[in-house]
């Protein structure tokens, strides 16, 4: 019996996903920036600077990413674009350690004027490099994926 071949999710809709999670994660990070520095009455300088809220700024989008990869395979964003992220391989869920290496491989995709996403639009499996590091790809849901996380 053959499986179905798997629909890889290409760089528009995967920028779409990334857009509705920013616009869900950012209005949680700017009301703990400002319930933390209300007293301060200097709030919006915090809301720049980096050092200061390292955890704020680049953990609460980190912890609410790896969250929702672990459980759902997929960010809000990725919900919304009926996608998932599977195991390259198996096109099962993938491991942890995977979902970790691909987080931190944003930071790879983005720090080359964000090349490792644009590869994503060039790509045959429609992986960015983020995505090779992990040997992830992003599928859409449904009748072919039923059975994947």
């Amino acid at each position: 019996m053959n499986s179905p071949t798997p629909v890889y999710v290409g760089f528009w809709l995967r920028f779409l996903a990334f857009l509705v999670d920013s616009v869900v994660v950012l209005p949680i990070v700017v009301a703990i920036i400002i319930g933390l520095y209300q007293h301060s009455g200097n709030w919006l300088s915090m809301l720049m600077a980096g050092a200061e809220n390292f955890w704020v700024n680049y953990g609460i989008p980190a912890a609410f990413t790896l969250l929702f990869w672990l459980i759902k395979s997929a960010t809000p964003g990725k919900m919304v674009a009926s996608a998932i992220i599977v195991d390259a391989d198996t096109l099962q869920k993938p491991e942890p350690w995977q979902l970790i290496v691909r987080y931190l491989g944003y930071y790879i995709s983005a720090i080359f004027l964000c090349l490792g996403f644009v590869w994503i639009a060039l790509d045959s499996r429609k992986q960015g490099w983020h995505d090779k590091l992990a040997r992830t790809v992003v599928i859409r849901r449904g009748p072919s994926t039923a059975n994947t996380p």
